[in-house]
């Protein structure tokens, strides 16, 4: 016995309306109202540092006569040394020690990039620009030395594009827990959930899924098809476009 309902009528003017809500609200087809943030990682999102890093630890280990296991950089990779050292490496438990040697290596980072040089990767200036053009805040999170990242800021000319800074120094827990990103969120002016996050890292990309916000994975370090638990996976930023961010908080 059929009911005097038509389902599907009903269901399409259901849609309708939310359409005719959504288009009320000025909210745009495929575009989002919320204003949200973008908080990036550093190393391997903004720039194409990780040879650099990976030379670091190798002047380092010769240095300090110690074994670096296999594989050790990319498990390491956007991890807080004060973690890589006695974690990953095993080189000592000692807090002054872990200290010293972590300070260490930035040193050699720095001074490798000042000899060597280091770029942004291909698409970010272009990607920057976009934002800052639509004044969407962008923040940096990242695992590094403050002095690592503002050195490399101007060097580039990059310093305008980012109104605030997390790094290494102003977090107590590492990546993969999500308090860098918590931060930048807060300087950002943006809640968690209205953020997004790049990320090439597995511990970045798991920090911001526990920090309750949109993850945009960046194929650097690691394949697309690697990066999985985002929302969304690139070869480079400038492959993205307002419309296709915005769409992920819809």
């Amino acid at each position: 016995m059929r009911s005097g309902l038509d389902w599907p009528k009903i269901i399409l003017t259901r849609r309708f309306l939310h359409l005719i809500l959504r288009l009320g609200s000025g909210q745009s087809l495929g575009m989002s109202t919320i204003e949200w943030a973008a908080l990036f990682d550093w190393d391997g999102v903004i720039i194409d540092s990780s040879r650099r890093h990976e030379e670091s630890w190798e002047l380092l280990a010769l240095e300090e006569k110690k074994r670096l296991p296999p594989d050790h950089f990319k498990k390491g990779f956007g991890m807080k040394n004060a973690l890589i050292i006695p974690g990953l490496l095993g080189w000592t438990q000692d807090i002054s020690e872990i200290d010293r040697i972590s300070r260490r290596k930035e040193q050699l980072y720095r001074g490798l990039v000042d000899e060597k040089g280091v770029e942004p990767l291909h698409g970010v200036i272009t990607w920057l620009r976009l934002l800052k053009d639509a004044g969407i805040p962008c923040v940096i999170g990242s695992s590094t030395e403050r002095q690592n990242i503002t050195t490399i800021l101007e060097k580039t000319g990059m310093e305008h594009y980012f109104q605030a800074i997390v790094s290494a120094e102003d977090v107590s827990k590492g990546k993969p827990d999500p308090e860098v990103f918590l931060k930048a969120a807060t300087l950002a002016g943006r809640s968690p959930k209205n953020c997004v996050v790049f990320e090439d890292a597995f511990v970045g990309i798991e920090a911001g899924r526990a920090g309750g916000m949109k993850v945009i994975g960046v194929a650097t370090t690691h394949s697309i098809d690697k990066l999985t638990g985002t929302d969304l996976a690139v070869g480079r930023l400038d492959e993205l476009s307002l419309e296709t961010v915005g769409s992920l908080f819809l």
